[in-house]
C-alpha cells in the first residue's frame, strides 16, 4: 500500500502536490507490474480554520466550497495520469464517523488540559517556544508570524509513546527518507511535548466533533492522519494483510506530524508503524521559492498544457530528486522535452519505420524487470531508477547508430532482420521500464512494436514545434 498526504482544499492544485502524485503513481506501476495486488491512497483534507475562511471570503457555503475544491483535485489527479484505488474526504460521513471511532479507541491516552503558547495557522501546527525564538516568531514557510493561544482543549499524551517512536526510527523499524531528515526529526523528537489534539469550536467552527463534547473539534491533525485509516475502513473493518503501508509519502514540511503524532496514533490504537515514510522536498522557480509577491508562481496546468502529461513526468520524476528540492525552469523544461523527443522520440519513429519496411513481426511484451532497476524502485530511488530506464534507450540508440541495420541489410538480409528483431525486443524491454515514469509512452510503443507487424506511428510520440 502507498499513500499520498492528503491536501487542504483552501487552494488550487500546485506543483509540490503534483510531486505527491507521481511519486505515489510511479511506485504504485512498479509494484503492479510485479504482480502484486497495490492499494494506492490519496484524498482530501477539507476542514480547518484556513478553509472556514476561505469559503467565506468566496461568499460560498461551506460544504458547496469544499466539494468544487475536492472535484478540483480529484481532476488536476487524473491530468496527471495517475491512477489510484481509493480517495476520501475528510468532510465525508464515513470518513467522520470512523474518525471519531478511533479518537474513542484512543481514549486511555487523551486527558484534558490548557493550552497556551503559539500555533500558525498556515501549518496547522503547534509551535513550541524554542522554534518560536529560532525563527525569530515568524513561520519560515508561510512568512506570517506565529499566532499566540490560550484555550482549553484535549491532549494527547506523546511520553507515552515517545520511546517506542525514537526505538522505531533509530533502528528504520520505521525508514524514514533521506537520511537526513530521520536526524532531523530525531533531534526534534527529544523535546516534543504532549500534543494538543482538538480547538474551541467557537475558534473553529468546520471539523469533526470530538467525541462526547460539542463544545471541541478535533485538531486537524488528527483528523487528517486518520484518513490513512478509515481509507480502509477501521475500525468498523478488519484491515490484517492490508495494514501497515508500505511506503507513506510526505512533504519534508510535514514529516514532524507523519513521524511524531502519527505513530503515536498508531502505537495507542495497537496498529503497526509505516515501513517507510518516503519525505520529498519543495519546488523552487529558477532557485527561488514561489511566491505570490515575486509573482513566480508557476501553474502546473500551464505546464502539463505546453508539452503534455508524459513531458510533465518526465520532468518531475527523472530531473527533479525524488528526496531534495525540485527546481523549475521554463528553459530545463524545453531541454526535457526535447531529449523524450530526440532519445526516445526518434528512437520509436526510426526503429518502426526499418521494421515496417523489412517486414519484421510484432514482438512480445517484456516481462521480467532488470535487479539494479528493481533495486532502486525497492529503496525509493525514483529518480535514478528513471535514468536507469533512460539509459537503455539511450544504448538502443547507440547500438543502431553503430551497427548500422541498413547497412547489414544490404550485405545479408537475414542477418539485418535479425538484427532489428533484437532491436525492437530491447525497445519493448525499455517500454517495461519507463512504464512506472511514462504509462501512456510505454503503451504507445508496445502497441507499435506489439502488432502482427511492426508499423510506423502515425504521428511522432513527441512533436517538435
Amino acid at each position: 500500500m502507498v499513500t499520498t498526504a492528503i491536501p487542504y482544499v483552501n487552494g488550487n492544485p500546485h506543483l509540490g502536490h503534483a510531486i505527491d502524485y507521481l511519486l505515489a503513481d510511479a511506485l504504485s506501476r512498479y509494484h503492479s507490474i510485479l504482480g502484486e495486488n497495490v492499494r494506492f491512497l490519496t484524498g482530501t483534507d477539507e476542514h480547518g480554520s484556513k478553509i472556514y475562511k476561505k469559503s467565506l471570503e468566496s461568499g460560498k457555503d461551506i460544504q458547496d466550497f469544499v466539494d468544487e475544491k475536492a472535484a478540483v483535485f480529484q481532476k488536476f489527479i487524473t491530468d496527471l495520469g495517475v491512477e489510484y484505488t481509493s480517495n476520501i474526504r475528510t468532510s465525508s460521513e464515513k470518513h467522520k464517523n470512523l474518525c471519531q471511532k478511533i479518537w474513542q479507541k484512543l481514549n486511555d491516552h487523551i486527558y484534558q488540559g490548557r493550552y497556551e503558547g503559539w500555533y500558525c495557522e498556515g501549518c496547522e501546527g503547534y509551535i513550541s517556544q524554542k522554534e518560536y525564538d529560532d525563527n525569530g516568531g515568524i513561520c519560515p514557510d508561510h512568512q506570517k508570524p506565529y499566532e499566540k493561544l490560550a484555550e482549553d482543549n484535549y491532549y494527547l499524551r506523546m511520553a507515552d509513546f515517545k520511546d517506542k517512536i525514537k526505538t522505531a526510527i533509530e533502528n528504520d523499524g520505521l525508514l524514514i527518507l533521506p537520511n537526513k531528515r530521520k536526524k532531523e526529526f530525531l533531534n526534534l523528537l527529544a523535546d516534543i511535548p504532549d500534543v494538543s489534539i482538538s480547538r474551541p469550536k467557537d475558534k473553529v467552527m468546520w471539523g469533526v466533533s470530538v467525541p462526547d463534547d460539542d463544545s471541541q473539534v478535533m485538531y486537524v491533525w488528527i483528523d487528517a492522519l486518520s484518513n490513512y485509516l478509515t481509507q480502509i475502513g477501521y475500525p468498523d473493518e478488519n484491515i490484517e494483510g492490508i495494514w501497515p503501508p508500505d511506503v507513506q509519502i510526505v512533504g519534508k514540511d510535514i514529516l514532524r506530524f507523519h513521524a511524531g503524532i502519527w505513530p503515536a496514533m498508531l502505537l495507542g490504537l495497537g496498529l503497526e508503524l509505516p515501513k517507510v515514510l518516503l519525505t520529498h522536498g519543495f519546488v523552487t522557480v529558477d532557485g527561488q521559492k514561489m511566491s505570490k509577491s515575486i509573482g513566480n508562481v508557476v501553474d502546473p496546468y500551464e505546464v502539463i498544457n505546453k508539452h503534455g502529461c508524459e513531458a510533465f513526468r518526465h520532468y518531475f520524476l527523472r530531473h527533479a530528486s525524488t528526496t531534495e528540492d525540485a527546481d523549475f525552469s521554463w528553459d530545463k523544461f524545453e531541454a526535457s522535452y526535447l531529449e523524450l523527443a530526440n532519445v526516445i522520440g526518434n528512437l520509436v519513429q526510426r526503429l518502426a519505420n526499418l521494421c515496417m519496411k523489412n517486414d519484421i513481426d510484432g514482438r512480445k511484451k517484456a516481462t521480467d524487470l532488470d535487479l539494479d532497476f528493481m533495486v532502486m524502485m525497492n529503496e525509493c530511488d525514483l529518480s535514478h531508477a528513471f535514468d536507469y530506464a533512460w539509459e537503455k534507450a539511450q544504448k538502443i540508440n547507440k547500438r543502431i547508430d553503430e551497427e548500422k541495420p541498413w547497412a547489414v541489410l544490404k550485405e545479408d538480409e537475414n542477418a539485418g532482420k535479425k538484427l532489428l528483431a533484437e532491436l525492437a525486443d530491447e525497445v519493448m524491454k525499455m517500454a517495461l521500464h519507463v512504464k512506472p515514469f511514462l504509462p501512456e509512452t510505454s503503451n504507445k510503443i508496445e502497441a507499435i512494436f506489439g502488432t502482427d507487424k511492426i508499423s510506423v506511428p502515425e504521428a511522432p510520440l513527441f512533436p517538435k514545434d
